[in-house]
């Protein structure tokens, strides 16, 4: 008590600069705790180098969109273009139509997709049989383990004149005709969006339903003798503890508008509904792949980075002022 008079009484007592280290001391630290946590720090070196290999170093790719690049050239021998590539982007009406194809399936998507594994990870919480929740996780999680040819052939077969749905339609009265439903491109986006759910949805459960077994269940107790009912328990406990990680989600979701599953649409895409199967990643793909034009494709997929990056953050803005400043990033 008598350091802090004095230090009152003479005004010597200054608090100590809150700057930044120096960087030689910095660095010092740095290499004391890797000395003391060697074994552990070694463990990260592999994924370091996988990532500056195969992350890092294909950044130098990307001066490709700016050039005229052919399989005969190399990076440094293909001639600059600058900005041509790009401009012919802006008036390519395929791409455009591809852009439209692209958005419309991911907000359908967003819309539906993105509040139906909050749901069922509720649903799932609720259930107080423990078999039960278990069985219900383990067929809603099954879907996920299977790659996209295996669930496009079923739903090709599903789909065909002579398949299930039609089948169902035509016993129910539904439809009078059968008929190929993956042939009609106006029912295309409905398809992408759906089976996407059907595949994702119990794996998009796992994250929030971790979040809720963390949740204290006293919390749940007081409401109960508070006399609230359990849609309002789930309201005000359940949901806002979920805040941070639906937050995170959604900034992801947002970031990834532009880029649909490629799989998915290469499975389910055919001549018929191309119109509306066409999206940015399957058209980079036929563009670069198919026809050989890598300088295109790539001044796409840059393009689509960039908007990708500019979503990324303007989500992460807005989650932020909704979460009182609190960014999940």
């Amino acid at each position: 008590m008598s350091k802090i008079a004095t230090v009152q009484g003479t005004g010597t007592g200054a608090a100590p600069p809150t700057g930044k280290k120096p960087m030689g001391q910095r660095i010092k630290e740095f290499f004391i705790d890797y000395k003391r946590q060697w074994e552990l720090q070694s463990m990260i070196i592999p994924g370091v180098i996988f990532m500056f290999i195969f992350c890092y170093i294909p950044i130098y790719g990307l001066t490709i969109a700016f050039k005229n690049y052919t399989v005969i050239d190399t990076l440094d021998s293909a001639p600059w273009v600058g900005l041509d590539n790009f401009k012919i982007i802006m008036s390519d009406r395929y791409f455009w139509d591809s852009v439209i194809n692209t958005l419309g399936i991911s907000f359908l998507k967003l819309a539906i997709g993105f509040v139906i594994p909050i749901i069922l990870a509720i649903m799932i919480y609720e259930v107080s049989m423990s078999r039960f929740k278990k069985f219900v996780q383990t067929i809603s999680y099954l879907p996920h383990f299977l790659s996209w040819i295996v669930l496009g052939g079923m739903l090709i077969t599903w789909f065909s004149t002579t398949g299930l749905f039609n089948e169902v339609l035509v016993g129910l009265g539904i439809i009078s005709q059968p008929s190929n439903i993956l042939l009609d491109p106006s029912k295309y986006w409905w398809i992408a969006v759906l089976s996407d759910i059907w595949k994702e949805a119990g794996w998009g459960t796992i994250l929030y339903l971790a979040i809720m077994a963390k949740i204290d269940p006293t919390y749940y107790e007081a409401a109960k003798i508070d006399g609230a009912s359990r849609l309002r328990q789930i309201w005000n406990i359940t949901i806002p503890n979920m805040k941070m990680i639906i937050s995170l989600n959604l900034i992801l979701t947002v970031s990834g508008l532009l880029g649909s599953n490629l799989d998915q649409t290469l499975v389910l895409m055919n001549s018929q509904n191309r119109e509306k199967a066409e999206v940015i990643n399957s058209y980079v793909y036929r563009m670069g792949m198919t026809q050989g034009d890598f300088s295109y494709a790539t001044a796409v997929g840059l393009g689509i980075s960039i908007v990708s990056v500019i979503l990324l953050v303007t989500a992460n803005k807005v989650t932020s002022k909704l979460n009182d400043n609190q960014s999940v990033l």
